[in-house]
């Protein structure tokens, strides 16, 4: 009788079946629901929206933090400009003055404005009103050529502020075994007439036995695109009119390593005999030269310079027994200090 209830006890218990025996996988545990799952949780299947409950509305573009805009939840709102303050209006638009600067002359109230003059007068020269120099020798080289090995030098100094400026120019080239074939220099005062030129007027000296004296006009600055431009005038003293322009350009291929294509035209109103120069465009000139920049105030170089003359100027030179035209090989150092 033990035996048969132990028994009948046994087969009234409740036998969980393996459904891992038969290879079925279990059955997932629901999602947690709760109050605190969010539509973007929701979206990424962290959670799952209650029914009942309604999406939380988006972030505004006031407050829209970085990882809900990554997401694309929302739009920051742009920063506002440097110096301005969010809520300002934009400026209108027109050509009104800009507003007066307000002068320090706090302590004019103690001391009197005429004893404060000279310290204002002190501020202004040591911020902006300071002057500066710089020597450049822009050319100094050796020119190689079929027999006749020669020398030129190009270069200028200057003094002076931002505004107004002393500048003195030198130029030259001869052949070894003789005097400059061609020398000059020019003093000229230099006004700024804009962010990147300068207006010059002054006198130009040539040292070739006879030549005149010239009063010149011109500019000079940094045209767009990086070009390095220069247009001058010349009246001598015997009414001749001659004009120079020039033009520069560096390419920097590396940091220290520069091309730089130059060319140099000089023209006449007219003949003039005694100086080898006739009308129209007398010559012209075509550099390439590839420096490498040591530092920034030494560089030495490389490359070719091609001259010719044109014209009556070539007539000229024909009949002295010299060429028209002619191609050097240089060597040289560009330098400033």
């Amino acid at each position: 009788m033990i035996g048969l209830s132990i028994a009948a006890a046994l087969s009234a218990v409740p036998v969980a079946q393996d459904h891992s025996a038969h290879g079925a996988a279990a059955p997932a545990a629901p999602m947690p629901q709760a109050n605190g799952c969010t539509p973007e949780h929701a979206a990424m299947g962290h959670c799952e929206m209650p029914a009942s409950a309604e999406p939380a509305p988006q972030p505004s573009d006031a407050d829209c933090p970085p990882e809900h805009a990554a997401m694309g939840h929302c739009t920051p709102k742009p920063a506002p400009a440097a110096g301005r303050p969010a809520s300002a209006p934009p400026l209108p638009a027109g050509n009104a003055p800009a507003p007066e600067i307000a002068e320090a002359d706090y302590a004019d109230r103690i001391w009197g404005r005429d004893a404060m003059a000279p310290v204002r007068a002190a501020i202004r020269a040591e911020h902006g009103g300071a002057s500066f120099s710089q020597i450049m020798i822009d050319i100094a080289e050796l020119q190689i050529r079929s027999g006749r090995e020669g020398y030129r030098w190009e270069g200028e100094a200057w003094f002076g502020g931002d505004i107004n400026r002393l500048v003195v120019k030198t130029e030259g080239e001869g052949v070894f075994g003789s005097g400059p074939e061609d020398a000059e220099a020019q003093a000229l005062y230099s006004r700024a007439i804009g962010p990147y030129f300068n207006l010059q007027a002054g006198a130009r000296q040539d040292f070739a036995p006879g030549t005149p004296t010239y009063a010149v006009i011109g500019v000079e600055g940094l045209a767009p695109y990086w070009f390095e431009v220069e247009a001058h005038g010349f009246v001598s003293t015997s009414g001749d009119l001659l004009a120079r322009v020039a033009a520069s350009y560096d390419q920097r291929l590396t940091q220290r390593l520069i091309l730089q294509p130059r060319a140099e035209l000089n023209l006449a109103a007219q003949d003039v005999p005694q100086s080898g120069i006739g009308a129209g465009l007398s010559d012209a000139e075509f550099d390439l030269r590839l420096r490498y920049e040591i530092v920034r105030e030494f560089a030495p170089y490389v490359g070719i310079s091609h001259t010719m003359k044109t014209g009556r100027t070539a007539d000229f030179a024909r009949a002295n027994g010299e060429g028209a035209s002619s191609t050097s090989f240089v060597v040289g150092v560009r330098a400033w200090f």
